[in-house]
């Protein structure tokens, strides 16, 4: 049992899920504008919003982020005012990417105002799957939990799949698999994504595990010729995703491409499971299984969690 007095704020998707896996749900007094899972963590107070339009397109959305970065402007602002009234104990922010949430030097800087309560920071960085595994160990430990059966849970899917994939090199071949974040300019997922495809029994092109994602030339993304190509764009729906993709595809290559003429180009929900460093990664894994190995998994994520394009 957590003690009563403990509330926390968390400015991070995957944060919030931590803390909601752990038992902590309770606990939650604020949440950014982005935190939206577990469904019951909706009606807290929202201590975050972003400067930019989340409903224009890639390009415009890409150019306006870069606008901010460049003006060294965030991207998202803190409600300090509501922070104030929230008095919290604790803030779960992230130091991983500017532009997925709020920063942690926006967090420091906000705290630095409060006169009401000077909470304490707990700032993830994952970019690898064991990072996640600590991550959720760090947070039970701050505030007293047991983190051993989640995460003994949470190994228990990865190992399953990996298991279960492991045989398929030495008696087929497997499928290259690009994974697409963000649509215009073209960007390939790095950090945790490839680590999942090669796990979900995939070769994943023209990224690296814990890397960064990178931009990438359209011409580069035809020479690979992946037989896969897995859209995944961040902080995208699955709707929103679909509306992205098409754009790809009306460029006069794209009925070339092998992943094309043998349908396997799907379209994900990227905002709720991919781009979310979090518990749900294994569910991403398992998203991936499916897709990629149709033959061997059926989890029952087609069409809420990922369907053909």
């Amino acid at each position: 049992m957590t003690d009563s007095s403990v509330r926390i704020v968390s400015l991070i998707p995957g944060g919030t899920e931590t803390l909601a896996a752990l038992g902590l749900t309770d606990a939650i007094v604020g949440r950014s504008h982005e935190c939206d899972y577990p469904p019951e963590i909706q009606n807290r107070p929202v201590c975050t919003q972003a400067r930019i339009n989340s409903n224009a397109s890639s390009s415009e959305i890409h150019d306006k982020v870069d606008n901010l970065l460049q003006s060294a402007l965030s991207i998202y602002q803190i409600n300090t005012d509501v922070l104030e009234k929230l008095q919290p104990t604790h803030i779960v922010t992230q130091d991983q990417c500017d532009v997925c949430a709020v920063s942690l030097k926006d967090v420091e800087e906000a705290v630095s105002t409060l006169t009401n309560s000077s909470p304490k920071i707990i700032s993830l960085q994952p970019n690898v799957l064991k990072d996640i595994w600590e991550d959720i160990q760090r947070v039970a430990n701050v505030f007293g939990v047991d983190s051993l059966k989640l995460i003994e849970n949470l190994e228990a899917r990865v190992k399953i799949v990996s298991q279960k994939t492991k045989g398929l090199s030495q008696t087929e071949h497997l499928p290259t698999v690009a994974c697409v974040e963000w649509i215009d300019p073209l960007m390939v997922a790095a950090n945790w994504i490839p680590e999942l495809v090669t796990l979900a029994g995939g070769q994943p092109l023209l990224s690296m595990t814990g890397q960064s994602s990178t931009t990438l030339n359209w011409e580069t993304l035809v020479s690979s010729n992946p037989d896969i190509i897995i859209f995944m764009p961040c902080g995208f729906d699955l709707n929103r995703t679909r509306q992205e993709a098409q754009i790809l595809s009306q460029r006069p290559e794209w009925e070339k491409l092998h992943a094309v003429q043998t349908s396997r180009v799907y379209i994900t929900d990227g905002n709720s499971y991919f781009n979310r460093p979090g518990p749900r990664l294994v569910d991403s894994l398992e998203i991936l299984a499916e897709i990629l190995h149709p033959e061997i998994f059926q989890y029952g994520y087609k069409e809420k969690a990922w369907e053909l394009l």
